[in-house]
């Protein structure tokens, strides 16, 4: 292999495995990156180009005193030498910390036929079904008064996992996201509209433009509403960001030692309890056409949700919740074991569904009486984990219903209420559809959500956001 030349994934993997011969165990997690976007301001084109990154987290386990402990180092890959530098830096690491309270073997080696091949790549080409359509758009855009700003990404991201203890496994993920906000009125309006696939071409541009321009038409008539407890009409994205945080938040240990909204009183987890609405069902399976995510897991430290001596594990489908009932928390085996709960390591991606809901967002409304209806949220932060309380913003549209049809715009709140306390507040939903969470989108990219109704929403105060 070079020095001068940059190593493939199985390269870098190889000549690690093979540096960090002289330890008890190491693993190599090679992350390549290939992206291709534009970006665009005030209708006009800022930025667009390719990028193509390497980089490698190197776990070394090691016997010390007491027991095993590990170490991890991650950085950029520009050649060979970067490599060596990433295993002496992770042994070094790894000698200087203490017993780890989640040792435990390697799992067994794990094989993907798929192994050899080399990184997707994401390159300019990928726009060629998105560039024009944003072309007519803004043509017309600039006719009505109206601003666009946003961003079209696509990215191929191809994750490398090789062990000491055999496992050779790869996984291709393409990502594609669009975001457009359109600004009218001497930018007194604002809309927003995200949607993400597996590749842009999936993607109905035009369809998100649509949206956007009736956001703004319902803007022309604003209603003076009062903060409160209000039904809420949650886009998908909406009800996205918020169970990504309910996601988050569901680790098995922080539910065992007391600090989790699914501790259970007395001690223990909330496993078995009826958490929400028994039409409820919250799940991840690595294998969903469009969602698919990496089915073994990978993990560049241990926390309480993942842990490195669990890397090249086989992912399972999960049910977190199931008819209303708790039935996982994101585990490790050492959680698992220690906390005696069933093992269900996260997958990197989530679905909810509710039994009897039918028909899309406008459906959804035409059902409601008197509510406010929600595009996305912003800014969400947790205020108490023990009921996980969050608090954040609307944004870029809150829409009045009155009669089953939208009739007018709201201010924008601030928001204050818990996504679990919302599982049982939920009177009404529509179907099940991919969305790209305003929140969390960079992050986690793969959610499917419905629209939900749910009562007494707290939009605790008026916000200036716009």
């Amino acid at each position: 292999m070079s020095s001068q030349t940059i190593p493939t994934p199985q390269e870098i993997v190889e000549a690690g495995l093979v540096a960090a011969a002289g330890v008890k165990d190491c693993v190599v997690i090679v992350t390549c990156t290939a992206i291709a976007n534009v970006r665009w301001a005030r209708t006009t084109l800022t930025t667009n180009g390719e990028t193509f990154s390497v980089s490698a987290a190197v776990v070394a386990i090691v016997d010390v005193d007491g027991g095993t402990a590990a170490g991890s180092v991650t950085g950029q890959i520009d050649s060979a030498q970067d490599v060596d530098r990433l295993v002496e830096a992770a042994i070094g690491a790894a000698r200087q910390a203490g017993p780890a309270d989640d040792a435990a073997d390697l799992p067994e080696s794990l094989a993907t036929a798929d192994w050899s091949k080399a990184p997707g790549l994401a390159t300019s080409d990928e726009l060629a079904d998105v560039t024009p359509a944003l072309g007519r758009i803004f043509v017309e855009a600039r006719k009505d008064g109206i601003e666009h700003f946003g961003y079209a990404e696509q990215a191929v991201i191809t994750t490398y996992v090789g062990t000491s203890s055999g496992t050779r496994a790869r996984f291709e993920g393409p990502e594609g996201r669009l975001e457009l906000t359109a600004k009218s009125h001497g930018r007194s309006r604002s809309a927003w509209a995200g949607r993400s696939g597996r590749r842009l071409s999936e993607i109905d541009v035009a369809g998100a433009d649509a949206e956007l321009r009736q956001g703004l038409e319902w803007q022309a008539n604003r209603v003076e509403i009062e903060p409160g407890r209000h039904t809420a009409v949650l886009s998908p994205s909406a009800t996205a960001d918020l169970i990504i945080d309910l996601y988050w938040s569901s680790m098995a240990r922080d539910a065992a030692e007391g600090r989790s909204v699914w501790s259970k009183h007395g001690g223990g987890t909330r496993i078995g309890d009826v958490v929400g609405d028994a039409r409820i069902t919250l799940s991840s399976d690595p294998s969903w056409e469009g969602l698919e995510a990496i089915p073994f897991a990978t993990a560049v430290a241990s926390s309480a949700a993942s842990s490195v001596f669990d890397n090249g594990l086989p992912l399972n489908p999960i049910t977190w919740i199931e008819q209303g009932v708790l039935r996982n928390l994101i585990s490790t085996r050492a959680t698992a074991k220690e906390s005696q709960v069933p093992l269900a390591v996260a997958v990197d991606n989530l679905r909810m569904d509710v039994d009897g809901g039918h028909g899309s967002i406008a459906d959804v409304v035409a059902r409601v009486e008197d509510g406010l209806l929600i595009t996305c949220l912003w800014y969400n932060r947790v205020v108490d984990a023990q009921t996980l309380l969050l608090t954040g913003l609307t944004r870029d549209g809150v829409y009045v219903i009155r009669g089953g049809k939208v009739i007018g715009a709201a201010t924008n709140f601030r928001f204050n209420d818990s996504p679990v306390d919302i599982l049982t507040r939920i009177i009404d939903a529509g179907d099940t559809v991919p969305t790209l969470a305003r929140e969390f989108g960079d992050y986690f990219n793969r959610a499917a959500m419905p629209p939900l109704v749910v009562q007494g929403y707290n939009f605790s105060t008026v916000s200036q956001a716009s």
